[in-house]
């Protein structure tokens, strides 16, 4: 499989870019955003892009993929609604609608978040759920991955610094969260593993939480 990955400098993104990498059954990797990850591979092609909200000048270079694993996202902390939904909605379905023409019918996996609802009241929920909406709307094979708590791996941080604090406070109780609350966590790994298994033979469901997506 050629895979497409967007936003492989964040926690999430990173530990997917590590699992392509080391999985056999993927090719070629292509990863686009705003800075180079910094990762050697000879499977590994990168696209530094500053506008993600327009990607006619790049393209040309991304046809020919099998899936897209978007992980491209912000914290809503402290932000307004339409920066919020700039990043979240607009980044997104750009993307979408152009792997959509390119290659209709290839798989879109979107990293969202439990408790995402177009009609909930809390704003990041709303336009998580507007921009799941589109994505199912798109002649795409799109699935909403819905992580929980997520626990980073082999090295992977998170680069919101609030959240990296609280990975370091909660790692030596890790184990024991997994036993007391393990269908709603899961791992960088697990999340990067998961994809490739969509990629590669699809889903039962097309809006995934953190059981659905550790048993893939």
């Amino acid at each position: 499989m050629r895979v497409i990955i967007f936003g492989a400098t964040g926690m999430v993104g990173r530990g997917v870019l590590r699992e392509c990498l080391l999985d056999a059954r993927v090719t070629d990797v292509l990863t686009v955003g705003r800075t180079a990850t910094g990762v050697a591979d000879p499977k590994l092609r990168e696209l530094v892009h500053g506008d993600m909200a327009d990607l006619s000048p790049i393209e040309d270079r991304l046809a020919g993929y099998d899936a897209c694993f978007f992980c491209l996202g912000v914290s809503s902390a402290g932000m307004s609604e339409k920066d919020y939904r700039h990043v979240t909605y607009d980044y997104t379905v750009a993307a979408g609608r152009v792997l959509a023409r390119l290659s209709p019918g290839s798989v879109f996996v979107y990293v969202s978040g439990a408790g995402t609802d177009a009609h909930g009241r809390a704003m990041w929920a709303r336009v998580k759920g507007e921009t799941e909406n589109a994505l199912l709307a798109m002649d795409l094979r799109a699935y909403m991955f819905r992580p929980g708590y997520i626990h980073p791996l082999h090295g992977v941080t998170s680069r919101t610094r609030l959240y990296r604090l609280g990975y370091i406070v909660t790692r030596p109780f890790y184990p024991l969260l997994r036993r007391m609350f393990g269908t709603a966590m899961t791992t960088t790994e697990q999340i990067g593993k998961a994809m490739i298994a969509v990629a590669e033979r699809g889903a039962p469901e097309r809006i995934l939480g953190p059981a659905a997506i550790n048993a893939l």
